[in-house]
């Protein structure tokens, strides 16, 4: 089964920004986690680039008791508190730590379509 999800932070730096997410759901779920990817290129400590997300339950907690609408939850928490100590995007997650204010200009610039450093993002707000 495989499905697409829109995150739409109401809260935070993201807020306002459209995320979209795509979801693999294996034959053995709820036994194995889905596979999410973001299709949205996005600046953040926590989603690479390539849409890679470091989401603990995804990975090392997940547990069959846990559901879709969990991991749902769990993205829509990563964008109203970004997690700077455990990244897949190690310069967001530096910049976050570092410089909250910077992080915000950057995530700002991103999100309404510009670059941050050599890197372009399309508009998502």
């Amino acid at each position: 089964m495989n499905f697409e999800v829109s995150i739409r932070p109401d809260e935070g730096y993201y807020c306002g920004g459209t995320f979209l997410f795509y979801f693999q759901v294996s034959p053995t779920y709820p036994h194995e986690a889905p596979k999410v990817k973001c299709k949205t290129k996005v600046y953040h400590p926590n989603i690479d680039l390539e849409g890679n997300v470091c989401l603990n339950i995804l990975r090392e907690d997940w547990k069959p008791l846990l559901n879709i609408n969990t991991v749902i939850y769990g993205l829509y928490h990563l964008f109203t508190e970004p997690n700077y100590e455990d990244p897949v995007n190690h310069d967001a997650a530096a910049v976050l730590r570092d410089t909250p204010k910077m992080y915000e200009s950057n995530v700002r610039r991103a999100t309404y379509g510009g670059y941050v450093g050599q890197t372009y993002f399309q508009r998502c707000i």
